[in-house]
């Protein structure tokens, strides 16, 4: 399938692109989206096309910061027919999971998992496409619209701990300073916002049950009537994705994620001429390079996150789909770095 976003993950690019200097048209041209669409509240647009949008005009601009300055003025209403239910939820919490249950009518490439540790939370967010690399403008904008949304939602008493990115600090963080208020930590093991479970626990002021109830009937007649095989095998995708780093990409954890016995999974994926196996070794052959690029890791490490217990696995595995052994790779590709 070819992952859709709702067209306002672009809302925005027109007033960043002109303030630095760029040609919003052409660049809209060549990535093939075309103005015209952006009108269209309904309109929903590839994933791989929006992305290479912001990967080429923070290149040809210069910016770094090009998806953060996309994020900064985001409003809830920008969640369009979903900003009514979340702003009727009674914490961040239940918005949080809601935004996890409804993520595919926004953008059906994004990822967002709640984790819990101790009295911290982890709110880990991705953006996952069929074809494109991890891009950092992607990941920021993402970043940026759920940080946002967390300070709306409680009036802006919102006080993360900390944000986090896998990939490189640019080489002026005051950007993500002003938008983030809060520690950045660069070169992580992965994309999210950390903070408390007290935090996580605020009351919404405009909580309201029954027309959260009436929201929710709405969109669900609405989810039903889009939802397919191929979302679903897409979904379980992106569900390892998120888990393998956290050491809980197994077929249990990712049938009960998404509400299912494991062999109701394994049925679904073997419908799409697929396995379990498969797909989680097609999300090891993306992830293994974003962390092999990021030298703050050792090879035990990124054999870690990638569910190796031990290293000469991984090493064994890496030389089968690639050809060369993790340390020659890392040494060709330094010097780009």
């Amino acid at each position: 399938m070819v992952p859709l976003a709702h067209i306002a993950v672009l809302k925005n690019y027109f007033d960043v692109s002109q303030r630095l200097d760029l040609n919003p048209y052409h660049l809209l041209s060549s990535a093939g989206i075309y103005p015209a669409q952006l009108n269209d509240a309904k309109q929903r647009i590839p994933v791989d096309k929006a992305i290479s949008l912001l990967e080429q005009s923070a290149h040809l601009s210069g910016c770094e910061v090009f998806g953060l300055h996309m994020a900064e003025q985001r409003q809830l209403a920008d969640f369009g027919e979903l900003s009514l239910l979340l702003s009727y939820q009674h914490t961040l919490r239940d918005a949080l999971q809601t935004i996890v249950r409804y993520r595919n009518t926004i953008n059906n490439a994004l990822e967002i998992y709640l984790e819990e540790i101790g009295n911290t939370v982890i709110i880990r967010v991705e953006v996952i496409s069929e074809f494109s690399a991890h891009s950092r403008q992607a990941i920021e904008l993402a970043l940026g619209i759920t940080h946002r949304f967390c300070g709306a939602l409680l009036s802006q008493k919102w006080h993360p701990l900390s944000v986090h990115f896998t990939h490189n600090a640019p080489q002026d963080i005051a950007v993500h300073q002003r938008i983030f208020g809060c520690a950045l930590k660069f070169g992580s093991e992965f994309n999210g916002i950390v903070c408390t479970i007290a935090e996580l626990d605020k009351t919404n002021p405009q909580a309201n049950t029954a027309m959260a109830d009436h929201a929710q009937r709405y969109l669900d007649i609405d989810l039903l009537q889009n939802e397919n095989e191929s979302s679903i095998i897409f979904d379980i995708r992106k569900s390892i994705y998120l888990l393998l780093p956290m050491g809980r990409a197994t077929i249990a954890q990712v049938a009960n994620t998404h509400g299912v016995n494991i062999r109701t999974l394994q049925r679904r994926l073997e419908a799409s001429n697929t396995s379990f196996s498969t797909l989680i070794n097609d999300v090891r052959r993306v992830l293994v390079f974003r962390y092999l690029k990021n030298l703050n890791y050792s090879l035990g490490q990124v054999s870690d996150i990638l569910g190796y217990s031990m290293p000469s696995s991984f090493t064994r595995w890496f030389i089968s789909q690639f050809g060369v052994s993790p340390t020659t790779w890392r040494s060709n590709h330094s010097s780009a770095h």
